[in-house]
């Protein structure tokens, strides 16, 4: 006999065909068919919120970044991974004009900011994702790590995706140093960032998403994991199927719509018009579609290694045995069924 009462949802404000289901209502549509009431964390109190980033909520779904969600499961976290999406999202490193900075190779000896640590490793995100993006950036140019010199820049401790945090006055972690000439150089990623970068002038001197290599671009966003309470896929595998059913309608939805795509967009980010069309660029709306292919799990693996070297999980995490690949394939079949076979 199942003990789920109630769903909850949570996503991190970036493009998700989750996110889209959601508000299209399809997601609470799906539930209540069911029975179940669809609780949004976003929208729960900072008892709740925090489950964003330990996954300890028994009906909890979560689309986000694998920092947290990877950090989580190393850490004992009871969820299953069954789906990973792969969407460019302005992936850059930031300079002030006129620093001479202009390509990778250029980054020989800059100061770059590195967030500190957050309260937990799961709340260390931009850290990690300064590290890694910015080692993306080195590589492309024949550098390593150990060719710049990280300054550390404040980072909230206590990241939060409850009710308080739209409200709060977001600054991307390294902007305001960049702009004081503390630091050379700063990796930044998505709507928010594009904006904050534009109103205090900065440049682009590596454009992350330009380069052909993929490996390049692994962070936390890239790719992004959608887990579930192993649990709920235990005793509610119709729930899942469900959630991932309305997840792919939605990315089917998105492929033909990106006006409304990029407006939604802009909702969930927090930024204006502009920001969305310059983070999100060419055809990102056309590939939402969540997959487990082994390209995108070896992906994931090498962000998985990355953070266990450089100290964001507490234990490797079996990549093989976290995933479930059962209910999007179940997912993709009851959607290529004829409606009246549905029914």
């Amino acid at each position: 006999m199942s003990t789920v009462d109630k769903i909850w949802y949570t996503r991190c404000p970036v493009p998700t065909a989750s996110g889209l289901a959601h508000n299209q209502g399809w997601l609470a549509e799906e539930f209540r068919a069911a029975g179940l009431d669809v609780g949004i964390l976003q929208d729960a109190g900072p008892e709740l919120a925090d489950h964003h980033f330990d996954h300890r909520l028994l009906g909890l779904f979560r689309e986000g970044g694998n920092v947290p969600a990877l950090a989580a499961r190393s850490a004992g976290a009871p969820t299953r991974l069954i789906g990973l999406t792969w969407i460019e999202e302005w992936q850059s490193i930031l300079v002030r004009a006129g620093s001479g900075i202009t390509g990778p190779a250029d980054l020989a000896g800059a100061r770059v900011a590195l967030p500190a640590w957050a309260a937990t490793r799961a709340k260390s995100f931009p850290r990690a994702m300064a590290l890694h993006g910015v080692k993306g950036a080195l590589s492309q140019g024949g550098l390593t790590l150990d060719d710049v010199t990280f300054v550390e820049v404040a980072a909230q401790v206590n990241p939060s995706v409850g009710r308080e945090a739209g409200g709060r006055a977001f600054s991307w972690p390294g902007i305001a140093e960049l702009a004081r000439g503390e630091v050379d150089a700063v990796y930044a990623k998505g709507a928010r960032a594009a904006e904050q970068a534009a109103e205090i002038g900065a440049v682009v001197a590596v454009d992350l998403d330009a380069h052909p290599d993929p490996r390049t671009r692994v962070n936390n966003g890239t790719p992004r994991p959608i887990t579930v309470h192993e649990r709920l896929l235990a005793e509610r595998p119709d729930l899942v199927v469900g959630f991932l059913v309305q997840t792919l309608r939605a990315a089917d939805w998105a492929r033909g719509d990106l006006a409304r795509v990029r407006e939604i967009l802009a909702g969930e980010t927090r930024s204006g018009a502009d920001a969305v069309v310059t983070a999100y660029r060419g055809d990102f709306h056309r590939s939402l579609h969540p997959d487990l292919s082994p390209e995108r799990l070896e992906l994931l693996r090498l962000q998985k290694d990355f953070l266990l070297v450089h100290g964001f999980l507490d234990a490797d995490v079996d990549l093989a045995a976290w995933a479930a690949p059962e209910p999007l394939e179940l997912a993709r079949e009851r959607l290529a069924a004829p409606r009246e076979a549905v029914a």
